[in-house]
């Protein structure tokens, strides 16, 4: 009977995660709210079918852990110290200052005690790492402004996390005293010395056991390995009376630089997406919707408290950082002014250890799960918001001197251009008709950059093209490059231009306006055959014959394309020429190889061997 109950739980868990995360995902809400919504529908206060959250619970706080552990792998000490200022200080900022006012809304506004009171305001001020990251990454939004800022904010939020977690039972003893008879500071004694052990046993006994394992080359026993040391440490934890969360970031933290961190990242992620997942179920499960049906404007109010305490600290972060607009602000506020996933770890821990009560813990976790709910409307509506126009800004009067190189765009190669330049002590001048790009580039590469439109005639001759020996043509819009090197054909005829192109069809009519036809570099054409080497290299070919057979096709490659710019207006002829080129390009390498495969062949060897790598 006991079997046959087991077996329909897991049943109707796997029945509602295959229904409920598809769908939020379609919605775009995200996997997090599908496992939430799922524990809601099957929990005891939705659809009833499983009846006991608590006998999972266990099994799905490893969850918990592994996701701790991944966070601590990630989390290298350089990758801290390079982003301290923005980890550190803003997210500090933002989790204290909102922290601070949820504390005193809580003491004062509803009586909680200082301790409880501080517990529920660095929960509430946490936000959805998961959903946050996730957002940003569907709206192709990490790179923005407001996306770094927000990946620094929940960095921090990460890392703040994991001493509440483990100084909640602490904090619940010291208000046991005269329970336990074990003061404060034995506790953290405790905590360290565990601690300590923990830190010295994982950099000396772990990095020889994870090469050992290496050695051996047997996944099974890698995982298993991967999975003995979350679940080692965590137990570890456990009897010492601290939270195994702490546990398992700690052994990731250990093992952010060894060489087996991607290896044991891609190991722990099936058990870590499986059990975080059960635990989100779990809290879904005791998300109670009785509360919002009889007290709907108490839940409804303290959403909207939770949010309008957290967004005058994100908005001031993000008007505080240069680098933001207002839009930028207001979408930062959007993205994490909602609840995180990490608050339903502290509120449970902090119910399990006497700090809130069961009613507070359910009041606590429905309003955490709204505000997420309400993250994604706050963002979609965010986007909606009319980008701020920008100021039109005056070209740069221009103070060239006699440059004997012009630059037309300063972007990733005309940077690589002019680094090399300056490198070797000739005078250049940049043109560059992006402002942010012109701002950025002289902050690192000096004051030679100058906001202007190449295209214009005034420009290039204040510029000093007149005088100049080259013109490097490294914009990156098509249209702009050719109709470019249209002006500096006709006004410098005698100027040189280095043009950037970006396939053949823009090469071709780039070569109808330079001296020479090698004077056109496509983009990717040299790095392309970089790789090509080095793929011919990984199969098996050596060095010297691989870059012979790179450069063959080169030189093959160059003379079609100058045989094509005769014919590129001719559709049909163009294509005839591909294929002649094809054949001939074939017969090349056929007859490059055939001496060595001559050479290398038995005499009886069979004729239908395969043939040689081209």
């Amino acid at each position: 009977m006991d079997t046959h109950s087991w077996l329909a739980s897991v049943l109707v868990f796997l029945v509602a995660v295959v229904i409920a995360v598809p769908l939020s995902r379609k919605l775009k809400l995200g996997s997090v709210l599908g496992y939430l919504a799922a524990g809601v529908v099957i929990g005891p206060f939705g659809l009833k079918w499983v009846h006991n959250p608590e006998a999972i619970s266990g099994v799905s706080e490893l969850g918990v852990a592994l996701l701790l552990f991944v966070i601590g792998l990630e989390l290298s000490p350089q990758r801290l110290w390079v982003m301290r200022r923005a980890v550190f200080g803003a997210g500090a900022a933002q989790v204290f200052g909102t922290a601070l006012v949820i504390a005193l809304i809580a003491i004062y506004g509803f009586h909680l005690q200082p301790i409880a009171a501080a517990v529920v305001g660095l929960g509430l001020a946490f936000s959805s790492t998961a959903f946050g990251l996730q957002i940003l990454a569907e709206r192709r939004e990490l790179q923005s402004a407001h996306g770094r800022q927000a990946f620094a904010i929940l960095l921090f939020q990460d890392l703040v996390a994991i001493p509440l977690i483990a100084a909640i039972p602490l904090l619940a003893s010291h208000g046991e005293l005269h329970a336990t008879g074990q003061p404060l500071w034995l506790s953290a004694l405790r905590v360290a010395g565990v601690i300590a052990v923990v830190v010295v046993g994982g950099r000396y006994a772990l990095r020889p056991v994870f090469r050992a394992v290496a050695k051996a080359g047997s996944i099974e026993v890698s995982t298993a390995v991967a999975l003995l040391v979350v679940m080692g440490t965590a137990w570890l934890m456990q009897l010492a009376g601290i939270s195994m969360a702490l546990g398992t970031f700690l052994a990731g933290v250990l093992l952010a630089d060894s060489e087996y961190r991607h290896e044991l990242e891609s190991n722990i992620a099936p058990f870590e997406g499986l059990l975080l997942g059960l635990f989100f179920i779990t809290v879904g499960m005791g998300v109670n919707l009785k509360l919002l049906t009889l007290h709907p404007w108490m839940v409804v109010g303290l959403v909207i408290l939770l949010l309008a305490c957290k967004a005058p600290a994100l908005a001031l972060i993000g008007r505080l950082n240069s680098r933001m607009r207002d839009v930028d602000a207001v979408k930062l506020v959007a993205l994490l002014a909602g609840g995180g996933e990490f608050a339903f770890v502290v509120f449970k821990l902090a119910t399990e250890h006497g700090l809130l009560t069961r009613t507070q813990n359910q009041v606590l976790v429905l309003v955490v799960t709204l505000g997420m709910v309400a993250v994604p409307l706050l963002v979609l509506a965010a986007a909606k918001l009319p980008a701020p126009k920008t100021p039109q800004r005056e070209y740069d009067t221009i103070d060239s001197g006699a440059p004997r190189v012009v630059i037309a765009g300063f972007g990733r190669v005309g940077q690589i251009v002019g680094r090399l330049l300056r490198a070797r002590g000739i005078p250049f001048v940049a043109l560059e008709n992006s402002i942010e790009q012109v701002d950025l580039s002289r902050r690192f590469a000096g004051t030679n950059i100058y906001f202007g439109d190449p295209a214009r005639a005034e420009i290039l001759r204040a510029a000093g093209a007149g005088k100049a020996e080259v013109f490097v043509l490294a914009t990156d819009d098509p249209d702009a490059n050719v109709r470019t090197a249209r002006v500096v054909r006709r006004l410098f005829p005698n100027l040189k231009i280095v043009a950037r192109a970006r396939n053949r069809q823009h090469a071709f009519r780039l070569m109808d306006l330079t001296s020479d036809p090698d004077d056109v570099v496509r983009e990717t054409f040299y790095s392309s055959l970089k790789m090509a080497a080095l793929t011919l290299k990984a199969l098996g070919m050596g060095k010297d014959a691989a870059r012979a057979s790179v450069e063959l096709f080169r030189e093959h490659d160059e003379k079609l394309l100058r045989d094509q710019h005769l014919v590129y207006d001719d559709d049909v002829a163009l294509r005839q020429t591909t294929r002649e080129a094809y054949e001939e390009l074939q017969g090349l390498f056929e007859a490059d190889s055939a001496p060595s495969k001559e050479a290398a062949t038995p005499p009886d060897a069979s004729s239908t061997a395969s043939p040689p790598v081209r």
